[in-house]
């Protein structure tokens, strides 16, 4: 994968659009969003808590900008069912048809717009990933967390879950570099496309997304 090496003073409108405007069209376009699909948010709630059981909502703490940890939101896409010894069963039991459908969709992100809303997450920027991650990154790796996580990112709209865990760093870093109101609203259309055509969602080797266990190489 080919880094993309853009020097800041080489942008100069890049700060502007980050410092100023990105945080308030983040908050205008979810709360539009939110207001439009609501009816949809209140369908789904409702087949989630019959096929799936409660709690309707997936909570789990994610760090955010800075490494700060913040409380994510997500539709419940799996059951609780567990094995004798009481713990949980693997992933590819406990996920549905149902549930594999709200991913394969990306409806299940959908409660991330209120992430949006409260400051926590943008609509675009690198995916916010499990806390026990953080000190698996390298030097490189943790500059994904100079800006606010996002719904889509630039990973996303070039492999989503289909490539390595290197290459979707390389590209959260790469999108630091190149960010731009442009930048943004190219990726949104991308991310459109992609969720419609269903690319990326799983991983060769998994269900979802195989661990992070740290890189061999330092960058």
């Amino acid at each position: 994968m080919t880094k993309i090496n853009v020097k800041k003073e080489d942008r100069p409108n890049k700060g502007i659009y980050r410092r100023f405007l990105k945080r308030p069209m983040d908050f205008i376009l979810s709360l539009m969003a939110i207001i439009a699909l609501s009816p949809i948010f209140i369908i789904i709630a409702i087949l989630v808590r019959f096929k799936l059981g409660r709690p309707v909502l997936f909570k789990q703490k994610r760090p955010g900008l800075n490494e700060k940890i913040f409380t994510m939101y997500k539709f419940r896409t799996m059951t609780n069912e567990k094995d004798e010894n009481g713990e949980l069963l693997s992933d590819s039991y406990r996920l549905t048809k149902f549930g594999s459908m709200l991913r394969s969709t990306s409806l299940d992100e959908l409660p991330e717009l209120f992430n949006i809303l409260k400051g926590d997450m943008s609509i675009i920027g690198p995916r916010p990933l499990l806390v026990n991650y953080l000190g698996l990154y390298n030097e490189h790796q943790k500059r994904r967390h100079e800006v606010r996580p996002g719904l889509s990112g630039y990973a996303q709209v070039n492999g989503r879950n289909a490539i390595s865990w290197e290459d979707k760093f390389n590209l959260d870093v790469d999108y630091i570099d190149i960010i731009s109101f442009t930048e943004d609203w190219k990726i949104i259309f991308k991310t459109i496309k992609k969720v419609l055509v269903k690319e990326g969602i799983n991983s060769d080797t998994s269900v979802t997304m195989e661990p992070f266990r740290g890189s061999k190489e330092d960058s």
